[in-house]
């Protein structure tokens, strides 16, 4: 299976660029020390899309994605942050 995927180039002055795909679904649960990441295809796909943003060159360490129940996950989720070390 080959999945395409583009990905937006890191602008400092601009900050990332996210691509969400039509539909997609996301929610986060933490329990008893474990994170449980639920998502749809589009869900997935939009994740992969972050994640490799994020792991771009330019993109300088400690820089983060946040995201929470008002920012693009299912009510109820857990807050996400993600950072590049």
């Amino acid at each position: 299976m080959k999945i395409s995927i583009e990905i937006p180039e890191y602008n400092i002055e601009n900050g990332f660029k996210f691509k969400w795909e039509d539909n997609f679904t996301i929610k986060t649960n933490l329990e008893n020390k474990k994170i449980l990441i639920s998502a749809n295809e589009e869900g997935l796909v939009s994740l992969a899309n972050h994640l490799l943003n994020l792991a771009q060159k330019s993109v300088p360490s400690n820089d983060h994605i946040h995201l929470d129940d008002s920012n693009s996950l299912e009510k109820g989720s857990a807050e996400l942050i993600i950072q590049k070390e």
